[in-house]
């Protein structure tokens, strides 16, 4: 058997982001999720909400890790991932009620940022909910000394990545026809930010 991938980061704020979500989700929603890494936060998330349908999905490169997880989980909420690139037009996706992703605006370009909200804008239904996790800078300042570090990392490795400016992030999802409701911290200098497609 392959080794299942793994993050240590997911591990520990997994518990903490259901929280969140099980303050917004409810039976019945069919939920996807952009750039599922090693899966163990989908695992996580569809193992403690049942009722639910959690679609998960990344870059076609990693679907087939991440495919190693949930097929290891076996979950019935929780099919195998598909492959979705924001940058391509069209996503392969149903109409979701809910879309979430964590940590992933800072490792894609600023353009695949704006892809991102543009495809959201398009696929997520009205009265559909948007969450974003990960780590952001508020009127050009870091929220830690750490996350300046990380940015720094993240722009040696790859110039067009790096931590973004959530009022950059907030003009592109009301130009997405999102309306932002709530930003909450969270542990290890990350945010938690919750945006509703209006009716």
């Amino acid at each position: 058997m392959h080794e299942l991938p793994f993050s240590q980061a997911c591990e520990n704020n997994k518990q903490v982001i259901l929280e969140m979500l099980e303050r917004y989700l409810k039976d019945g929603d069919q939920v996807l999720e952009l750039a599922g890494g090693t899966g163990q936060h989908c695992v996580h998330f569809a193992a403690n909400l049942p009722n639910l349908h959690w679609q998960s999905s990344d870059i076609p490169s990693n679907v087939d890790n991440l495919n190693l997880r949930l097929a290891h989980a076996k979950l019935a909420n929780l099919p195998e991932a598909i492959a979705i690139d924001v940058n391509h037009p069209f996503w392969n996706s149903d109409r979701p009620t809910a879309i979430f992703s964590a940590n992933s605006l800072h490792i894609m370009s600023a353009d695949s940022v704006e892809n991102f909200f543009k495809g959201i804008g398009a696929v997520l239904q009205v009265d559909g909910t948007l969450f974003v996790y990960g780590p952001f800078k508020y009127a050009g300042s870091y929220t830690s000394e750490s996350n300046e570090d990380f940015d720094r990392l993240l722009k040696d490795r790859d110039p067009t990545s790096g931590i973004r400016d959530f009022e950059w992030v907030s003009d592109l999802a009301t130009k997405a026809n999102l309306t932002l409701i709530e930003d909450n911290a969270m542990p290890a200098n990350n945010q938690l930010l919750v945006w509703k497609k209006p009716k």
